[in-house]
Parts: structure tokens; C-alpha cells; sequence
């Protein structure tokens, strides 16, 4: 367990899937801004799939908040465990938010765009219908329906495309290939947001920190629009990577699972009633890959 204890905000935070990319950054966050106070709970201490460990835990710190940052992410292998990811991504966000019922807890949950068909060329919003075509989207759509049931008091995240310093995602992997080989090829039409896990972590941070009660779910990812393709071909310049880079459709690089063609979100609902500052991703990409190189 990682206790970090901050001066300003009164009352303790359970972070669950604290060794994630998302738990990381919320550690750098936390220590940043010296804001808020953070109990980091180490899956042996807070599997989110046992009931008894997660009441042990809610009884020892009483929490004012908890934060959902485990999920069953790996979306192609979803396809065929089905029954974990739903285990994971329905039953633990509703594990949770039955204890956060119970003991009056604030529940802020990590959902995605995956939720969405992505068949669309509009940003979507929070009311727009969801209609996943994954088991991923789809498990992860039921956690989002299973938490209403338990508390009203939730603040669920719809975000996408994360990437960060910490833990493998797709920058760290284009810059290892990028220096491997000569030529990469690229899907071009699918078509979202990249999210900086460090920028969505101080969002988190921020929810906590002005103690909001504006209850609900919300999109954030950072600001603007781009491709695969688009968003390799930044990271290779602003990682100084020389590789020759081929766009190509997404049919000719088959996966399990199907992906969303166009999940750029709108964050306009974020920006208003919770009053977060989102970065472009280009800006937030430049602050990451200038990290990575330090």
C-alpha cells in the first residue's frame, strides 16, 4: 500500500488498479500538486472481484472517494474471455459502487469510447446513444449501467486513446519500433482523440479537489481530432525518429476485436460543469515524449 498524504483536502481516496498506467499518474499528479490525500490499494489488498477485501478496506478508511482505475483492458483477448472482462469491467465497478452506496463514498469511474459504435462523423456526447461492437465496449457499458443501481454519487469518465510515461501504450511502442525498423504501417481510418493519462489524471484530481457534486458521466480526452496514422507520424517527429511511415485501412490489418471507425468525444459537458482546462493532444504529446527523453 501507498499512503500519500497531502495537506489541503480532508478526507482519504481509494485508488483501485493503483499499478495501472492510470494509477501511476495519479501518483505523479498527486505528488505534484500536494492537493489531496490518496490511499494507492495494491490488488492483493483490494481485488476489486472480492467483496470481503473491498468491505475490509471501505471499513478501515471510510473513504470520501474512490477511484476505479481497474478494468479488463485488452480488447482483442476480450473476444474469448468474455467472462473475465465482464467479471472485471461490470462486476467490480458494481462491487464498488455498492460499497461507495453504503458508506456514502463519491465512486469516480474509468469508462471509453468503446462504448460507441463509431459509426458516426459528429463528436459525441454523454447523451448520445451507446451501441459497443466489442466485448470490451460491451462489458464496459454494463459497469456504466450496474453503477446508478448502488449510489448517485459517481462521476463516471468516458476517455480514449491513453498513453503516458507509465506502462505499455502506443507511444512507447512507436518509439521502440520506430528505432527498430525502417517502415511501419499505420491504420489512417480510424479516426479519435488521443489522452494523455497524466492530463485525465488531473482531471481526476481536479473532481476531488473542487469537491463538485455535478453527479454524472462525462467524455475526456484531450482536444482535437487525428488518426492512427496522424498520431504516429507527430510522435515520430517530436521523438526525432526517422521511419518510413505507410497508411493503411483497417481491413488490411485484421484484429479480433472490431474497433470504433470514429470515437472523437465531446468534452464541452466536462469543460463547463466541472470547470477542467483539456490541453490539445499535440501540446500534451510534446510534454510526454519530452519526459520519456529526459
Amino acid at each position: 500500500m501507498v499512503c500519500l498524504h497531502l495537506t489541503q483536502y480532508m478526507g482519504s481516496t481509494l485508488v483501485f488498479g493503483a499499478s495501472g498506467q492510470l494509477g501511476q499518474c495519479l501518483k505523479h499528479v498527486v505528488a505534484e500538486r500536494n492537493t489531496a490525500e490518496l490511499v494507492f490499494l495494491p490488488e492483493e489488498q483490494a481485488n476489486i472481484l472480492d467483496m470481503g477485501m473491498l468491505q475490509a478496506a471501505f471499513a478501515q478508511y471510510k473513504p470520501a472517494y474512490c477511484i476505479n482505475c481497474a478494468a479488463y483492458t485488452a480488447v482483442d483477448k476480450a473476444e474469448d474471455d468474455i467472462d473475465i472482462a465482464r467479471k472485471v469491467n461490470r462486476d467490480g465497478a458494481e462491487n464498488l459502487a455498492k460499497l461507495c452506496g453504503e458508506y456514502g463514498t463519491t465512486l469516480i469511474h474509468i469508462s471509453t469510447d468503446f462504448v460507441f459504435a463509431g459509426t458516426g462523423n459528429q463528436p459525441l456526447v454523454e447523451t448520445d446513444e451507446a451501441a459497443p461492437i466489442s466485448v470490451y465496449g460491451l462489458t464496459k457499458l454494463e459497469g456504466e449501467q450496474a453503477i446508478p443501481a448502488h449510489t448517485n454519487q459517481y462521476f463516471i469518465l468516458r476517455t480514449s486513446w491513453l498513453y503516458s510515461e507509465y506502462a505499455n501504450n502506443f507511444v512507447k511502442t512507436m518509439l521502440k519500433l520506430g528505432r527498430e525498423r525502417e517502415e511501419l504501417r499505420i491504420i489512417w481510418d480510424q479516426v479519435g482523440t488521443p489522452t494523455y493519462a497524466i492530463d485525465l489524471a488531473g482531471c481526476i484530481i481536479s473532481i476531488i479537489e473542487s469537491q463538485s457534486q455535478q453527479y454524472g458521466i462525462y467524455h475526456y480526452s484531450n482536444e482535437g481530432v487525428t488518426s492512427w496514422y496522424d498520431f504516429a507520424h507527430a510522435i515520430f517527429e517530436l521523438g526525432n525518429v526517422a521511419v518510413r511511415t505507410v497508411p493503411i485501412r483497417t481491413a488490411e490489418y485484421p484484429t479480433k476485436a472490431t474497433r470504433p471507425a470514429y470515437s472523437v468525444m465531446d468534452k464541452t459537458k466536462a469543460k463547463t460543469q466541472l470547470g477542467v482546462a483539456i490541453p490539445h493532444w499535440r501540446d500534451s504529446l510534446k510534454v510526454c515524449i519530452s519526459r520519456l527523453e529526459a
